[in-house]
């Protein structure tokens, strides 16, 4: 029996607004997906995918696609620390509420 998973619905809308975005990208810099897929060594019907917004496609193949339409330095910060607020506020609250020195370090 075929185990299937099923997304969640915002990741399905968050890959296909990346796949859109991908696919608006490539049109805005007048290139054509044989163009793209050659650069990015992938088949036609794996970029198709990706400007679908595929979950079958690995992120490899997204940062392939990115890299060859200049935006890989958008990859860079997708999960940058910085944008987390959740986990800074989780952080903030494991701090120790004093400090203490050993003998000799002060």
């Amino acid at each position: 029996m075929k185990k299937t998973s099923v997304l969640p619905l915002p990741v399905r809308r968050a890959l296909k607004k990346l796949g859109e975005d991908l696919r608006e990208a490539r049109i805005r810099r007048s290139l054509t997906m044989a163009l793209v897929e050659e650069r990015a060594g992938i088949t036609h019907a794996t970029l198709t995918s990706v400007e679908r917004g595929k979950s079958t496609v690995s992120i490899g193949i997204y940062a392939k696609v990115m890299f060859v339409l200049g935006l890989i330095d958008n990859l860079y910060g997708l999960a940058d620390l910085e944008n987390d607020p959740a986990g800074r506020i989780y952080a903030h609250e494991q701090l120790p509420k004093r400090v203490r020195y050993k003998k000799g370090e002060n």
